[in-house]
C-alpha cells in the first residue's frame, strides 16, 4: 500500500497527472467549439418559410458555423408554436395570432404581413361599412388569415358568409368568395366579387400582381384600398396582431398606388426561441439570420423580408405584448459576448476547481514528506538503538541478529531514498549512523571472541537530521 502511495507522488505520476490534465482540457476544448444544433419546428409546408429556413440551415452548414439547425416540418404555424411549447423544439416558425408559445420570445420577424382589401374605383368602396352587403374575394386562404378577417369585420360590427355561389350576402354580412389568384379580374368582370382581400406582405410579388389585375378592370385605373383608420384601438382589442402601414405608391403606376400611405392590420411570422435558450446562442442565431441572408436570398425572395422587430427602448423590447429573446437584444444593441465573456464563469469555476486540487495535492505531498521523515527517523533512531545493545552484548548471536538488523534498515533506507529523492543531508545522516553501527558491532564481535572487558563508550553519536 505504501508503494501505491508513493508511486502516485513520483515523477512519473506527475507526468501522467499532466498528460491527463492536458487530455481533459483538450476534450473540453474540443466540446466548446462542436457545433450546437437548435431544432427548429417550421410552419405552415404550403408557405415560405420551410424553403427559408432549410436555405439558412444549407447556408450554416456550408460555413461551418458554431450552430446548425435541424428541421421539424409541420403543416400549420399552430402545431409549430406547439412543439415549441413542448420542448420538441428550441425555435420555430410561430404566427402569435395564432398561438403564442408560453415560453417563446422573438428572434425576428420573417415577414410582415398586411390585410390588403383593394377594389375597382367604380366600386368605391373605401371604409369597411362600405363592405356591407358585399361579395368579397379571396385566394386560397388558411385558418389563421380566416379567422382575422371575421375578428376585423366583427370589430366593425359586419358578419362573414361563406362562399355561396348564389344570392348575396345579407345587409350585415360580407359574402368571402374563394377566387383563383389568375382569375381574380375575370370575377370582378363577371361581377362575381366587389373587392378582393389578401393577406401578404405588401411588397411581395404576389401583391403586385393582385393590385395589378384590379387596376385591370378599373375604369380610370384607380385602386381603392379600406383603410383600418382606428388601427389602435384594433390593436388594443387583438394585442397580437400589429399595425402595418402600406406606403404611397408602393405599388407604382401613374396616377401612383396607394394615393398616400394606408393603415392596416397585420400578422407576423416571427421566428422564435424558448426562454431557457441561452441568450449567447440566441444572439448568434440572431447574427447569422442577417449575415447569411444574401445567402439565403439566392435560394428564396423570403429572405428579403426577414428584419428586426421594432422597439424603441430595451426595455419596452422585454416588457412587450410579444417580448423580444435578450440573447437578440444583445445583437441588435451590439452588445454580444467575446469568447471570455461567454465562457467566463466556466472559466472561473475551472480554475477554482484547478487551484483546489492543486493546494490538496500540496497539503498531501507535504504530509507525505513528514511521513518520509519520520521514517528516516525511525531507521537512525533504531540504528542508535542497535548500536547502544552491541555496546553491552556479549553474546554472537545476539550481535549477529543486530547485524542483520543493521543491514535490514540500511537497505530500507536506500530504497527509501530512491523511491522519494530524499536530501543529501538526511542520506549522509543514515549513512553515518549505518557505519557507527557496524563498527560497534565489529568492536562487540572482538570482545565477544577475546573474552575482554567491554572497552571505554564512545562519545554518543548525534547524526545530523
Amino acid at each position: 500500500m505504501q508503494a501505491h502511495v508513493t508511486w502516485l507522488f513520483s515523477r512519473g505520476a506527475l507526468l501522467v497527472a499532466a498528460v491527463v490534465v492536458l487530455a481533459a482540457g483538450a476534450g473540453a476544448a474540443w466540446y466548446l467549439l462542436q457545433a450546437t444544433v437548435l431544432t427548429v419546428a417550421v410552419a405552415p409546408r404550403d408557405g415560405t418559410e420551410p424553403e427559408l429556413i432549410k436555405a439558412y440551415a444549407d447556408a450554416l452548414d456550408a460555413g461551418g458555423e458554431g450552430v446548425r439547425f435541424k428541421i421539424l416540418s409541420f403543416d400549420d404555424v399552430r402545431e409549430s408554436a406547439t412543439a415549441l411549447q413542448d420542448g420538441r423544439a428550441d425555435l420555430a416558425v410561430v404566427r402569435p395570432d395564432v398561438l403564442l408559445p408560453t415560453n417563446g420570445l422573438t428572434l425576428a420577424i420573417l415577414r410582415d404581413q398586411a390585410m390588403i382589401i383593394a377594389s375597382p374605383d367604380q366600386a368605391a368602396i373605401k371604409s369597411f361599412p362600405k363592405l356591407a352587403g358585399k361579395r368579397l374575394g379571396i385566394a386560397a386562404h388558411r385558418d389563421a388569415d380566416f379567422t382575422l378577417i371575421k375578428n376585423l369585420l366583427g370589430y366593425y360590427g359586419l358578419g362573414l358568409e361563406l362562399d355561396q355561389p348564389h344570392g348575396a350576402a345579407r345587409d350585415r354580412s360580407v359574402q368571402l368568395v374563394r377566387v383563383d389568384q389568375e382569375n381574380v379580374a375575370a370575377a370582378f368582370r363577371e361581377r362575381r366579387i366587389d373587392a378582393f382581400v389578401s393577406i401578404i406582405a405588401p411588397s411581395a410579388p404576389k401583391a403586385l400582381a393582385i393590385v395589378g389585375a384590379v387596376r385591370s378592370v378599373a375604369r380610370s385605373g384607380r385602386v381603392e384600398f379600406v383603410a383600418v383608420e382606428d388601427d389602435g384601438a384594433v390593436i388594443e382589442r387583438f394585442p397580437r396582431l400589429q399595425s402595418v402601414t402600406v406606403p404611397g405608391g408602393l405599388f407604382g403606376g401613374d396616377p401612383k398606388l396607394p394615393s398616400d400611405d394606408v393603415k392596416t392590420i397585420g400578422a407576423s411570422y416571427r421566428l422564435m426561441a424558448r426562454a431557457t435558450l441561452g441568450r449567447v446562442i440566441a444572439a448568434d442565431v440572431t447574427q447569422h439570420l442577417f449575415e447569411k441572408r444574401t445567402a439565403a436570398a439566392a435560394v428564396t425572395d423570403a429572405a428579403e423580408y426577414i428584419q428586426s422587430p421594432a422597439y424603441e427602448t430595451t426595455a419596452a423590447a422585454t416588457s412587450a405584448r410579444i417580448p423580444i429573446h435578450p440573447g437578440a437584444i444583445d445583437y441588435y444593441e451590439r452588445e454580444q459576448h467575446g469568447f471570455v465573456e461567454r465562457y467566463g464563469d466556466t472559466l472561473y469555476l475551472l480554475g477554482a476547481i484547478a487551484g483546489g486540487l492543486v493546494s490538496v495535492l500540496a497539503w498531501i505531498r507535504q504530509r507525505l514528506t513528514g511521513l518520509r521523515r519520520e521514517r528516516i527517523d525511525d531507521i537512525v533512531d533504531r540504528l542508535l538503538d542497535v548500536i547502544g545493545q552491541a555496546r553491552a552484548s556479549r553474546d554472537p548471536a545476539e550481535l549477529d541478529v543486530l547485524a542483520a538488523e543493521v543491514d535490514a534498515l540500511a537497505a530500507d533506507a536506500v530504497r527509501d531514498a530512491r523511491q522519494r529523492d530524499t536530501d543529501d543531508r538526511t542520506i549522509s545522516a543514515v549513512g553515518i549512523a549505518v557505519e557507527t553501527a557496524r563498527a560497534t558491532l565489529s568492536e562487540a564481535r572482538a570482545r565477544a571472541t577475546r573474552g575482554s572487558a567491554a572497552p571505554q563508550d564512545p562519545p554518543t553519536l548525534r547524526p545530523s537530521t
